[in-house]
């Protein structure tokens, strides 16, 4: 696990790429403080910082194959590299460690563009062939490990954090405005774009080619359900719960100590309890929060108690939770104002004084289904199957017009095609209309939604509750969940690990029937019933709770809504916002008027970002100090 970053163009002068490659790589030093790496000719510069996980002394990068002609970077793990490493040494090919790097090279000498295909784990990385002049990499099928590029005037940027970017002098730093408001509604840009112009996401599931200044983009994975209706509900059990101890035990691998993040949930309960059969002993990590009915904890360590696994917790105040807040922004590049974010990171800084890997739960509800949203799509899907589309549309229409009424709701959304319904698009403003009185220009933004429409087109022959799987796998999981995961865990120079997320687990999730994975009123069947044969009947059914956040009842706090209201009334929001408005929000939350927590942090998270990357350029205290250290908050 580590951190890569790099540049190309026509031509530079190799000793100051040199230095700047080592600049860029030492903004992301927390991602890999073990050691570093760098590799700079004429047209090309890449950096790496390393995380020591597989093959503490043989595995440095950048590593070369035998005759020197490719250069490959990496972050990431790559599972099956053992049996890759068998398939290439019965090729032919020679190997000089025991990494799954160097499967990269031998891969890529063996396969070309076909290399990523093969892979199962999660990864970036970027080859060089010298004698071509080309760079070639992929990204893992899940978008777990990032990669960003920057391509302008023959220049060539990329790297695991868009921060690494900064230390280039030839790179333009310039606000993405026009996403403000998709931001503001979404909590993220649910496509290629960032916040940064130019800046941009390669997708999970491609690869890409660039020589000569010119860039080419192709996927080379499809995420595709092809269900099948012959196995009963016990046999899914039984092949989830195969196929989870193979993905868990593949997941395993290292060469230091492993251990679980465990909350009050069924995934991660699952996952605690797997890696248990084989190390009676792994640790758990388990975060909570002074203010006892949001904490997890009780759950989480009476869980632990009951299967024999030793236990390690940390709790969150408030004061801790702010003052966090701040450097959180910064690790994470872009703005994000999911406040489950902060005790991922107080987790992690924790399970970092233990050890270096952790494994989660993450995934499994976007492959399983289990959100509530899905269940709320069944219902939608049987109203659709009984109302004639007509008849469905005049209602809601109808209802829009009313006086509050028990069902409104239901009639309104009930009359619209999935696409536009789709509860994240809207997910912290009620509209469209609803933001925008907030924002100080008019940006003329389309509306969230539209952006969620080609998801939606790709996969219209599914029914609702699968399609929204489908959309949930290549938007909110990937720019959100799987994003967090990875800031979080890295700015503590902790690899964090998703057996779930597995390819295999992935082809499996993909065959099971819908009813086996979620009906009008229950969430992961199939999933439940897996671990209903494993753990306590109170934990495998236990309804889904997220990272719950004491922040609404913190924002209504003088000391907390007076920090917020600094900023509310400072240059920043002054810039981009309507300033009365903003703050009568912060007020009729204080107040008890209104629960306006998630949009009051939506833009609250943006001015703390704006601050950091476009006013107070520099790293801000806290951030990763020292070899060795992680920083803190």
């Amino acid at each position: 696990m580590c951190g890569i970053t790099g540049f190309a163009e026509k031509h530079h002068e190799a000793a100051r790429a040199r230095d700047i490659v080592r600049a860029m790589a030492d903004l992301i030093v927390y991602r890999g403080p073990d050691g570093e790496g760098y590799f700079v000719d004429d047209q090309v510069a890449l950096g790496h910082r390393r995380l020591s996980i597989i093959d503490l002394e043989g595995g440095r990068q950048p590593m070369f194959n035998e005759d020197g002609n490719l250069v490959v970077v990496f972050n990431g793990e790559i599972y099956n590299f053992q049996a890759l490493r068998e398939e290439l040494t019965a090729a032919g090919h020679t190997f000089a460690t025991r990494s799954d790097t160097e499967v990269l090279l031998h891969g890529y000498e063996q396969w070309g563009r076909d290399l990523p295909g093969r892979l199962r784990g999660m990864f970036t990385f970027v080859i060089w062939d010298r004698q071509k002049k080309s760079l070639f990499g992929a990204r893992d099928i899940f978008g777990i490990k990032p990669f960003y590029y920057y391509n302008v005037d023959g220049l060539f940027l990329f790297g695991s954090e868009i921060k690494s970017f900064l230390a280039h002098p030839g790179f333009c730093k310039e606000l993405n405005e026009a996403r403000l408001p998709e931001y503001l509604s979404i909590e993220y840009i649910p496509n290629e774009e960032t916040m940064f112009k130019n800046v941009f996401k390669l997708p999970g599931a491609h690869l890409f080619t660039w020589q000569d200044g010119e860039m080419k983009i192709e996927r080379y994975y499809d995420i595709r359900y092809h269900i099948d209706e012959t196995p009963t509900q016990a046999e899914w059990e039984q092949r989830i719960t195969d196929a989870f101890a193979e993905s868990v035990a593949a997941h395993q691998i290292a060469d230091v100590e492993v251990g679980c993040f465990l909350s009050s949930g069924v995934d991660s309960s699952f996952v605690v309890n797997e890696v248990a059969k084989g190390t009676p002993h792994v640790k758990s990590f388990s975060v909570g929060y002074a203010e006892e009915k949001y904490s997890e904890l009780p759950y989480a360590q009476a869980f632990s108690r009951e299967i024999g696994v030793p236990s390690i917790a940390n709790t969150v105040d408030a004061d801790q939770f702010f003052e966090a807040n701040r450097v959180i922004q910064w690790y994470l590049d872009e703005p994000m104002p999911n406040p489950a974010e902060v005790p991922l990171y107080f987790l992690a800084q924790n399970a970092r004084r233990y050890v270096k890997v952790v494994l989660s739960g993450e995934g499994a509800d976007e492959l399983f289904g289990g959100y509530p949203m899905y269940c709320q799509a069944v219902h939608f899907e049987n109203y659709s199957r009984r109302v004639p589309g007509a008849v469905r549309r005049f209602l809601s229409r109808a209802a829009a017009a009313m006086p509050e009424f028990k069902g409104k709701h239901f009639l309104v959304r009930g009359g619209m095609e999935p696409w536009r319904r789709y509860m994240r698009a809207n997910y912290v403003f009620a509209s469209s209309a609803d933001r925008d009185q907030y924002l100080k220009k008019d940006y003329r933004a389309p509306a969230p939604e539209t952006f969620f429409k080609p998801y939606f087109d790709r996969v219209a022959g599914l029914d609702e509750p699968t399609a929204l799987q489908w959309v949930d796998i290549h938007t909110w999981m990937l720019y959100d969940i799987l994003l967090k995961a990875d800031r979080m865990s890295m700015a503590n120079s902790l690899e964090l690990r998703v057996p779930f997320l597995d390819r295999n687990m992935l082809e499996l999730a993909l065959s099971i029937p819908r009813r086996y994975r979620c009906d009008e009123e229950h969430t992961k069947i199939a999933l439940r019933g897996a671990a209903l044969r494993q753990l306590p009947e109170s934990v495998a059914r236990r309804r889904k709770l997220g990272f719950p956040v004491p922040l609404n009842d913190w924002l209504r706090q003088d000391k907390y809504y007076a920090m917020v209201r600094e900023k509310f009334t400072g240059p920043v929001a002054e810039q981009f916002f309507n300033v009365p408005a903003i703050c009568r929000l912060l007020d009729d939350h204080k107040a008890g008027k209104a629960k306006n927590m998630t949009k009051i942090w939506s833009i609250y998270s943006f001015i703390l970002w704006y601050e950091l990357y476009f006013v107070n350029t520099a790293p801000p205290a806290g951030v990763y100090a020292g070899r060795g250290e992680t920083g803190r908050a």
